[in-house]
């Protein structure tokens, strides 16, 4: 349906409406004369106002005209208003959907995306599709943002689920405006909806299966790589290599092989102290290669504090990268104003942990970048500064919750490592309580584990890039099935906690709730439909056979066309991709059904309405 036409919203002047005098003269000029002119007085609050004062009969019509318009301009912000702006949104969500849903499955296709800098890029990842969707109307865009956001806080949460957070927001928006624009209370059904997917939240842990060996997670990392078996044994042998402790990072490579390098490092739940630190904001985490490392158990909080440390490391010409007790005041300032000036590429982070903890956690991290903790308990000062003190790296990543250290490959910090962890098992032999056990087993396995480094390669850029992203994904779903397990994939999980929702809601009082629990019964079974759809079958055949079927693990194989157990078949997806990707679908679209209006910014190359021009259906002659 063609937006309705705009209508101008310009602001009345009735008796209390005031222009001050030095607004006033700003207008009409600093003369007395002009300032006494009465006619040039009312042009002065035609030009401050935006209109002049009209007949009564006028202001009567253009109020009318507002009344009936759903969209109104004020200066660049577009606003819409009831039914029009759920459907603005919903025209949003679709073509992000529509752009996304193509991708779902083992025989999901691929997208172009156009790069304003370099060449095309080929993918099928979902949120990397998601962000680059831009609509020309400013109202639909602001639909689009909503369900870019769904794909990248499923991204952020889970790491996979992208285009499957896409499709629920899409069946989830259909179904409830459907509702709405019926009369149905729009609050009482977000509110049986967000019961609903709760619901099936708790209903996804209790069937999911807690993997056991490393052949689930090669078959949940081949699924999630678009049924790839090179790429699911390749994540299988780095988590095999490093445990499930251990880091996996994916890198690009310099050749057409893909290889697997080990690296000593590990991984601290603490992240960038300042957003200033960012190098990448597409991905809003700090780069460091090849970086000078200060550790230290003191408080930085003057300028004096870190001025040796930037000097050093300025003169070194490498970047660094500080860890301490904490960073704020003029020596956070120090830091940030560097970075920004170009002259030191500098990141600092907290350190981990707390009391003795913290000062262990911190020898750690030392002897795992060749470094000293400095500390002036044993008498150092930041006017005695040795190289010796200082570290190196070859990659940290920090984001804004968690740090990767990478210290590549060095016999010498190796040994060290393997002392330290020697020295932390034996702590643990000697250890009384169960607690002091579980963190000194956990030190040593993050010291253990290590990283392993997945050098992707690939002939051209634009395969290298696809490739890339596939390999991501797959990593991450490994990581999410090692925390909550596994559940038949292939949007068979939902399928059939579908029809538990439909006895769910008989337990709902409101029958209004009743009918936004339904919405998310139906929302449930799109997936199966979509990559159905996507493989050539019949989506809604598929789903009344998936759904029927009492078996919980027996679902549609796509690749093959055939009815089987998943599990078995290792048609396996993470269960928390699963109730990630539906509690952000479920969030999101519960807010849009609820709402009345969508203020969007109009863009600048499209005229705002001029301030003082006539209403439609004004006659210019009609005004004083």
């Amino acid at each position: 349906m063609a937006p309705p036409a705009f209508v101008p919203c310009l602001p009345t002047l009735n008796a209390s409406a005031k222009v001050s005098q030095r607004e006033e003269r700003n207008l009409c000029g600093t003369t007395s004369s002009a300032r006494r002119n009465g006619k040039q007085r009312t042009v002065a609050r035609k030009a401050f106002l935006g209109l002049a004062v009209s007949k009564s009969n006028v202001e009567s019509r253009r109020m009318s005209a507002l009344e009936s318009s759903p969209v109104q301009i004020f200066a660049k912000n577009e606003v819409v208003f009831k039914d029009e702006s759920r459907k603005a949104l919903k025209r949003g969500i679709d073509a992000v959907a529509d752009a996304v849903r193509i991708t779902m499955g083992p025989k999901g296709r691929n997208v172009v995306l156009e790069n304003r800098y370099g060449s095309p890029k080929i993918v099928n990842d979902g949120v990397t599709i998601a962000k680059e969707v831009r609509c020309e109307d400013p109202a639909e865009n602001v639909g689009a943002k909503l369900i870019q956001k769904v794909a990248s806080d499923t991204n952020d949460s889970a790491g996979d689920g992208t285009t499957t957070a896409c499709v629920l927001a899409r069946e989830l928006s259909t179904q409830g405006l459907k509702l709405i624009s019926a009369g149905v209370n729009p609050v009482a059904v977000a509110r049986g909806m967000m019961k609903a997917v709760y619901f099936v939240g708790e209903e996804i842990q209790t069937i999911s299966k807690k993997v056991e060996d490393n052949k689930v997670l090669e078959q949940v990392a081949t699924v999630s790589a678009g049924n790839d078996p090179f790429i699911g044994g390749l994540i299988a042998g780095a988590m095999a290599k490093v445990g499930n402790q251990g880091i996996v990072t994916v890198e690009g490579g310099n050749t057409v092989d893909t290889t697997i390098e080990i690296e000593e490092g590990m991984e601290i739940d603490k992240g960038y102290l300042s957003p200033n630190f960012i190098t990448d904001p597409a991905k809003q985490l700090c780069l460091l290669q090849d970086a000078t490392v200060f550790v230290t158990d003191k408080k930085l909080m003057a300028a004096a504090d870190v001025v040796p440390i930037l000097e050093y490391a300025a003169r070194s010409g490498k970047p660094l990268f500080v860890v301490a007790e904490d960073v704020t005041g003029d020596a956070l300032s120090a830091m940030v104003l560097n970075k920004n000036m170009g002259i030191l590429t500098v990141c600092a982070i907290k350190a981990p942990a707390w009391g003795d903890r913290k000062k262990a956690m911190l020898e750690d991290i030392a002897i795992l970048t060749g470094s000293q903790v400095f500390s002036e308990d044993v008498g150092m000062t930041m006017d005695k500064l040795t190289p010796e003190m200082f570290g190196y790296v070859r990659k940290v990543t920090v984001r804004r919750d968690k740090t990767i250290i990478q210290s590549g490959d060095n016999e010498e910090i190796r040994s060290a490592v393997k002392a330290r962890v020697a020295q932390i098992r034996t702590q643990m032999d000697l250890a009384e309580s169960d607690y002091d056990k579980d963190r000194l087993n956990e030190r040593a396995s993050r010291m253990e584990g290590g990283v392993a480094v997945i050098r992707v390669g690939a002939p051209t850029e634009t395969e290298l890039e696809s490739k890339k992203l596939r390999v991501e994904d797959a990593r991450n779903a490994t990581l999410a099935a090692l925390e909550e397990g596994v559940v038949a994939g292939g949007g068979t999980a939902l399928c059939k906690l579908s029809k538990r929702v439909d006895k769910f809601k008989e337990t709902l009082t409101n029958a209004e709730e009743r009918m936004g629990a339904d919405i998310v019964a139906k929302a449930m079974v799109s997936c199966v439909a979509q990559i159905a759809e996507n493989s050539g079958y019949e989506g809604e055949m598929v789903v009344s056979m998936v759904r029927d079927n009492e078996d919980p693990d027996w679902g549609f194989n796509a690749e093959t066309g055939v009815y089987e157990n998943l599990i078995e078949s290792g048609i396996i997806d993470p269960a928390k991709v699963e109730r990630v990707a539906l509690f952000n679908a479920g969030s999101v679209v519960s807010y849009i059904l609820t709402t009345m209006a969508v203020v969007a910014e109009m863009p600048d190359d499209v005229p705002s309405s001029a301030f003082g021009a006539p209403m439609s259906g004004v006659n210019d002659s009609e005004y004083v």
